[in-house]
């Protein structure tokens, strides 16, 4: 099994992203990211839960989870193009230390590995946000990994192509270890539906070789009604597996919304 040292959520990196600048003749400076959008907001998932951040949503994603709610993101990516520089400089001036890259799946995305080099080297304590299934040679304080169960496949009547893909993609064992193996400190983050998928997220574990404590249960569904109507079954599997219940307080906080 798997267990990680980490720095815990309010231990900061000693130089602040106020004190630090981006240089214009960096060599990314012109270098892009495809960003749905960028916002301020309170993380709302994980063991970083309550944290203020800045989260830089890319755009593109290599899946399609039917249940998927930036569908801005994957099904119809959309947004502009923002060099790595500017996106540095923007969380360098918003003064926050923790940021979340996020997506659709961030790891697509040409430029990350340099985006998350110069957003540590400005100070940034960083999250990345992935379903694993691209390895890269990223680095990260906090590997949030969200493997895809096989609830998450689209209907295979209504996009063929991308049930296909997607069944393919979606659970490559060794690259989410590599991802593991490369970071900082991780959780793993489910998306479970039904108490019937017990046997599935526990091989899914198994295989990744980590211990319960860096497993989160999150129920799926975009809407606080939805969410309460899993807490009581969801938390009987948690206590039982030695797993942890993940809400998804962004909903609570704010409902079902972008920018949050």
């Amino acid at each position: 099994m798997t267990s990680k040292s980490n720095r815990g959520p309010v231990d900061f990196v000693d130089t602040t992203l106020a004190q630090r600048s981006v240089s214009s003749e960096s060599s990314t400076s012109r270098s892009a990211l495809l960003i749905s959008e960028t916002f301020v907001s309170r993380q709302g998932e994980g063991k970083l839960t309550g944290t203020e951040s800045f989260f830089i949503r890319t755009s593109g994603c290599n899946l399609r989870c039917w249940f998927c709610d930036t569908p801005y993101a994957s099904w119809q990516p959309s947004g502009e193009r923002i060099s790595v520089s500017d996106l540095v400089q923007a969380v360098i001036e918003a003064g926050h230390s923790h940021v979340v890259l996020t997506g659709g799946e961030p790891l697509v995305a040409a430029e990350c590995e340099s985006l998350c080099d110069d957003l540590m080297g400005a100070g940034a304590h960083l999250t990345i946000e992935t379903a694993g299934t691209v390895d890269k040679p990223i680095a990260c304080d906090l590997l949030s990994l969200s493997p895809k169960l096989a609830s998450s496949t689209p209907d295979a009547n209504k996009h063929p192509q991308w049930s296909k893909r997607h069944e393919e993609r979606r659970l490559p064992i060794p690259v989410m270890k590599k991802l593991i193996e490369k970071a900082a400190d991780f959780q793993v983050k489910f998306v479970v539906e039904s108490q019937s998928q017990q046997r599935e997220v526990d091989s899914v574990v198994n295989e990744l070789g980590v211990t319960p404590e860096h497993v989160f249960l999150m129920p799926q569904g975009t809407s606080v009604a939805e969410m309460d109507a899993a807490v009581d079954w969801l938390n009987a599997w948690c206590l039982e597996a030695g797993y942890r219940y993940c809400d998804r307080m962004q909903i609570r906080w704010y409902g079902n919304r972008r920018g949050t």
